[in-house]
């Protein structure tokens, strides 16, 4: 359990140089090229991995995937193209650093439905967590607290997050297989698939060092972090990962309000404050992780 709760963690972090960094480069790439070169660098650094491990001759003994597995990787393949895209054109209209908090909803999304369609067993505390999360959501969601105007910027990255929950779950059911695979497979055909939309709707590269940064942006943030998120799911289940990964956003943020120096509103703040309780709450399940020792079945069966 504690190796499933390190990996998390690793990935939060791997991942939460995404925001920051992506909005830095939105200025010199279109948001629909941006994620497709960001899964391109997840794609082509995971294929380097395996290129080295081959030429090392290191053993590999994970099993592959088969044709029963292929909707669930077709359905990640489709929502690793809707997400960025969302949390790309999301990012050009609000701040980084309220983006970085808005992916905690991902938790929401992911345990919510884990519950509905893979019967992952929710508990008080993490319904609890959940109330906190998406309280905090809303509060960033909105730019102005006294008329209550909603920000479309917000509300494209709480649609990616929806992407990412489901992407979680068709993920987790394939946990087994090997993630180097699995993270192949996301970034090659999700970043082709992105570019070729974003070339069709009249997107264009016009500075070229832009798309080498990006790609690596997109091997450390999606490809090292989508490996080891997929370790730790196999330990872990889908909406207790997720809810461990909760970390990502508040280094995104901080890194954010250091590269932005912009001081963000006071409501930023109150977000902050409660969006740390309900992210303190999910990664302190206690109940739940102590029914997942005594029975493994009652957490979406971990090992399936």
């Amino acid at each position: 359990m504690k190796k499933g709760i390190f990996l998390a963690v690793f990935a939060a972090a791997l991942y939460a140089v995404n925001a920051p960094l992506s909005k830095v480069l939105l200025a010199y790439l279109p948001p629909t090229l941006t994620a497709g070169f960001l899964y391109l660098g997840a794609g082509l650094g995971m294929a380097l991995i395996a290129l080295v491990e081959k030429v090392t001759k290191r053993k590999r003994t994970e099993a592959t995937l088969t044709k029963k597995e292929f909707p669930f990787v077709v359905a990640m393949i489709l929502l690793d193209i809707a997400a960025p895209i969302c949390l790309l054109f999301g990012l050009r209209a609000t701040t980084a650093a309220n983006a970085s908090l808005l992916n905690n909803f991902e938790i929401v999304a992911t345990a919510l439905i884990a519950l509905v369609f893979f019967k992952e067993r929710v508990s008080f505390r993490l319904w609890l967590g959940i109330g906190f999360v998406t309280l905090s959501c809303a509060l960033l969601s909105f730019e102005d607290i006294s008329v209550l105007r909603f920000s479309y910027g917000s509300a494209l990255i709480l649609l990616a997050c929806v992407c990412w929950g489901m992407e979680n779950n068709c993920t987790r059911k394939i946990s087994l297989k090997d993630p180097l695979q699995i993270v192949l497979l996301k970034g090659v055909f999700s970043g082709l698939g992105s570019v070729v939309i974003g070339l069709l709707a009249g997107e264009r590269i016009t500075v070229l060092w832009s798309v080498f940064a990006v790609l690596c942006v997109g091997f450390v943030a999606y490809g090292l972090s989508i490996f080891f998120y997929v370790h730790a799911q196999r330990l872990l289940g889908a909406a207790r990962t997720s809810a461990y990964y909760a970390i990502a956003p508040f280094i995104g943020a901080f890194l954010s309000l250091l590269v932005f120096q912009q001081i963000p509103h006071y409501t930023y703040f109150i977000a902050l404050g409660v969006m740390g309780i309900g992210a303190w709450l999910c990664a302190n399940d206690e109940p739940l992780l102590k029914k997942s020792k005594r029975n493994p079945s009652s957490h979406g069966n971990p090992i399936e």
